[in-house]
């Protein structure tokens, strides 16, 4: 490996309604990078008519939900009431907080006629004194979000600070986080004020302080050793990292925490909230929906989905 270089990561590699998804954390050897606790590759993949996501209501605490997208669309549901479609380049930015119950769903248009998927969704643990918060939902625009020259590349600043450029995402913790698609190639340098960072190669290849990085991969950095970048035609990164965590983080299913006992009160937050048919229980349904995914174990509801119309 190269001198700057800590740690690659291959993912592993499952479906979701007919598009791979390849996990790269957590990884056995690396439990996060900054804030990162989870990072799915979503596709790319040809979906068919009559096929898509389907992710029935799930619950989750002590985390923010983000998903970005290259190709398709999909809409999410949460128990604020939300109902954002989210297309390519645009975030959904939800925090859990105490607890949050969500959906996504191919939207009916795309069912319809087959689409094309392609994304990044991961988790960011809360800092311990926001890990109870208020949850809430924030939409963020592909036009908002900054957009800039990185060394022949076009950078988008999801969240934090980079180059200069700040994101208008709020998160109470020190993160980086970028997309970087370069179709003629780039090269460039990684700061070295961002404590914990990571590439990872969404399509092409790259070469990470001289180290060939294939697509599909992850490279984590060493601190404070400084690496260049340098992509292939064709290529798209995702750069991710930040502070590292103020302690360490459990996760269980969906949800995550700094406390065990936590993890088991939520546990039985959501089996309280299904026997009691959502009504005056810790969690309740996003708008329209009445399916829902048990914990693992679990007897599975009946019918076993039923989308909002």
């Amino acid at each position: 490996m190269g001198a700057a270089t800590d740690l690659i990561i291959e993912p592993r590699v499952h479906d979701l309604g007919g598009a791979p998804i390849r996990r790269v954390l957590p990884y056995h050897k690396k439990r996060a990078v900054g804030p990162f606790v989870f990072f799915d590759h979503i596709g790319p993949a040809d979906v068919p008519p009559g096929r898509g996501a389907a992710v029935r209501p799930h619950p989750h605490i002590g985390l923010a939900t983000v998903t970005y997208l290259f190709e398709g669309s999909m809409d999410h549901r949460d128990t604020l009431g939300t109902i954002q479609t989210i297309e390519p380049r645009a975030v959904n930015w939800m925090t859990a907080g105490r607890g949050i119950s969500h959906s996504e769903r191919a939207p009916k248009d795309l069912l319809e006629s087959g689409h094309r998927m392609h994304g990044i969704q991961t988790w960011v643990a809360l800092p311990k004194p926001h890990e109870e918060d208020e949850p809430a939902f924030v939409h963020h625009p592909a036009d908002t979000l900054p957009r800039f020259d990185l060394g022949g590349a076009e950078a988008t600043l999801i969240a934090g600070e980079a180059w200069g450029h700040v994101s208008p995402v709020e998160f109470p913790w020190p993160i980086w986080y970028l997309a970087v698609e370069a179709p003629n190639g780039a090269a460039f340098d990684l700061p070295l004020e961002v404590e914990e960072r990571s590439v990872y190669v969404v399509k092409g290849e790259a070469e990470v302080d001289g180290e060939r990085l294939s697509e599909g991969k992850m490279s984590v950095l060493k601190l404070g050793e400084a690496a260049s970048v340098t992509a292939q035609p064709d290529t798209i990164l995702m750069l991710s990292g930040g502070a590292p965590l103020d302690g360490p983080r459990y996760i269980e299913w969906n949800f995550v925490s700094s406390s065990k006992e936590r993890l088991e009160q939520a546990k039985e937050d959501w089996r309280k909230s299904i026997a009691g048919n959502w009504l005056d229980t810790p969690f309740t349904q996003p708008p329209g929906e009445t399916a829902y995914i048990p914990l693992p174990g679990d007897p599975e509801p009946t019918p076993l989905d039923s989308p909002p119309e």
